[in-house]
């Protein structure tokens, strides 16, 4: 809560700018005004003192610090840890057959399954070839955050990467997940980048959204991302990357995809 009212501004929530602030964001008395609860409630809440606070209230300060849907759910999770629903996490991150058969199938789009985690568990052969040779691979937050070269690669490197971000925290949820806590401590410790967009608390899912590469052999790409969700195994989502039809970044791919069944 103290990350989110501090990332809020005024304007955003309605409220006339007074001035000069000694910190960022909104103050707790007008989080509480907004929120319709007593300073000294919403200062307990934002220490971790008052652990009830009823639906009401939780449904006020959504409101109040302007929450989008994913992070008005991680704001639930966290306040109501054993009765919110729960996604189940797969026993293993073993990618069914008929899934990467499926993705081997779109031969001129890039495709790999994700965990909640953002672990590559599977790719087809555009994927391997679009991030061939970049070290950290097989997770795309630590592509994204331990190789430099990925500055380079992803074209739009900060908003994707706090959008990859904002998905592990929504991913972390109340913190039960020990794989999650791991890959958070590790990221911790080698990125400082990491620990910026951590501490902002943003909460996304990623879904549709246009990404831009630079591949080292075939130059500029520029995709739609898409987000699909593989019901028959819970927590994974295949990701694919779409060009425009008659694009440069569509022959870019052909390219690739030439090269690709070349060298096979």
């Amino acid at each position: 809560m103290r990350a989110r009212r501090e990332v809020t501004t005024p304007r955003q929530v309605g409220l006339v700018d007074s001035g000069y602030r000694r910190t960022p964001g909104l103050r707790r008395e007008e989080v509480a005004m907004l929120a319709g609860v007593s300073n000294d409630y919403y200062i307990r809440l934002e220490q971790g003192r008052e652990r009830n606070p009823s639906m009401q209230v939780l449904d006020a300060l959504v409101q109040a610090l302007d929450l989008g849907p994913d992070a008005a759910a991680h704001l639930y999770a966290l306040a109501r840890p054993q009765s919110s629903t729960r996604r189940p996490v797969a026993p293993v991150d073993q990618v069914h057959p008929n899934v990467v058969r499926l993705m081997e199938s779109w031969e001129h789009a890039p495709a790999y399954v994700v965990n909640h985690r953002l672990d590559v568990l599977a790719k087809n052969k555009m994927a391997t070839a679009l991030y061939d040779g970049l070290e950290y691979n097989d997770n795309l937050l630590r592509l994204a955050l331990l190789n430099p070269s990925a500055r380079e690669f992803y074209l739009d490197w900060e908003t994707d990467t706090h959008s990859k971000v904002a998905h592990l925290r929504a991913a972390a949820g109340a913190g039960t997940d020990a794989f999650v806590i791991e890959l958070v401590e590790e990221l911790s410790r080698e990125s400082e980048e990491f620990r910026r967009l951590w501490d902002r608390h943003d909460v996304e899912a990623r879904t549709r959204a246009p990404v831009r590469f630079h591949h080292r052999e075939v130059g500029d790409v520029f995709t739609s991302m898409e987000v699909l969700t593989i019901d028959s195994t819970p927590g994974q989502k295949i990701i694919v990357f779409q060009a425009e039809p008659g694009s440069p970044s569509e022959a870019a791919l052909d390219l690739l995809g030439r090269r690709t069944r070349h060298d096979v």
